[in-house]
C-alpha cells in the first residue's frame, strides 16, 4: 500500500477532492491511503494561531515553523524510515509523469501544503526533500497542487486502475500525446469513427493510433514532439 500524508490548513478540502471516484475506490480496495492532517492542531496557541508578521516587513503573513514541526515529527515517529516531503511551490521543480513514475516507488509520501506569503524557511530546511511546482502560476495555497500530485502518482499504484493497461497508453508515457479515443455510436453529427478502429486488425490500429499520436503531439506539442524526435534518431 502507498500512503500519501498531506499537512495542511484545509484536511476537509484535501480528503473531499480525494475520496472520489478512481482514488477513492483504490482507498476502500486498500492500495492506497489518505491522510490529511491538520497543522492547527500543533499550535500551542490557544486561538489555534499559525501565521505571524514577515520579519523585515511585507505585505501578508507568514506560516510559522513549530506548529509544522510539530505535526511533521509527530508523523516521522510512526514511520518505519524517513519520508520524502514535498513542498508545494511555484519555485520548486515542475511536475512530470517521470517525476509521478518516481514518487510511486515511495511506500509513503508527506505533502507540505502552504497558505498566506509562505512557510518559515528554517522548517523547510529542516524537513523538506523535494520542492515541486505544478505550473508557473501563483494558487491560494498547496492543497490544489497536492491533490493534483497525489491523484496522478495514485493511478500508477498497482491495483489503483481496474485496467493497468491504461496507466501505459495514457498521455506522456511514451513522450507522445494519446491518440483520439471513440465509443458508440458510429457515426455523430455527421462525423464517423475511423474505419481502422471498426477493422478488427489490432496491428493497424495499433499502427494507427501511433501515427495520431505523432501528429497529436506535433500539432499541440511541438515542445514535446521535438524532444520525442531527439530521443528516436539517437
Amino acid at each position: 500500500m502507498n500512503k500519501f500524508h498531506i499537512l495542511t490548513l484545509f484536511p476537509q478540502m484535501v480528503l473531499d477532492g480525494l475520496n472520489t471516484s478512481i482514488i477513492g475506490r483504490g482507498i476502500e480496495a486498500g492500495h492506497i491511503s489518505i491522510e490529511a492532517i491538520d497543522i492547527r492542531d500543533y499550535s500551542t496557541n490557544k486561538h489555534h494561531k499559525v501565521d505571524d508578521t514577515p520579519y523585515g516587513g511585507g505585505a501578508g503573513m507568514v506560516m510559522q515553523p513549530e506548529p509544522i514541526y510539530l505535526a511533521y515529527k509527530d508523523l516521522e515517529s510512526k514511520m518505519k524510515t524517513k519520508p520524502r516531503v514535498i513542498y508545494l511551490t511555484p519555485q520548486g521543480d515542475v511536475f512530470h509523469q517521470e517525476m509521478a513514475k518516481e514518487f510511486a516507488q515511495e511506500e509513503e509520501l508527506v505533502f507540505l501544503c502552504g497558505h498566506y506569503e509562505g512557510v518559515d524557511e528554517r522548517v523547510l530546511e529542516e524537513i523538506v526533500t523535494d520542492y515541486v511546482s505544478i505550473g508557473d502560476y501563483v494558487l491560494t495555497g498547496g492543497e490544489l497542487p497536492a491533490m493534483v500530485m497525489v491523484d496522478a502518482i495514485s493511478r500508477l499504484v498497482p491495483g489503483v486502475l481496474h485496467n493497468d493497461v491504461s496507466a501505459d497508453t495514457e498521455s506522456f508515457e511514451n513522450g507522445l500525446l494519446e491518440y483520439p479515443q471513440y465509443t458508440r455510436p458510429p457515426e455523430y453529427l455527421g462525423r464517423k469513427v475511423p474505419d481502422v478502429l471498426l477493422s478488427g486488425h489490432h496491428g493497424k490500429i495499433e499502427e494507427w493510433r501511433k501515427e495520431q499520436s505523432i501528429l497529436r503531439t506535433k500539432e499541440r506539442r511541438p515542445d514535446l514532439y521535438e524532444e520525442y524526435q531527439k530521443k528516436t534518431n539517437q
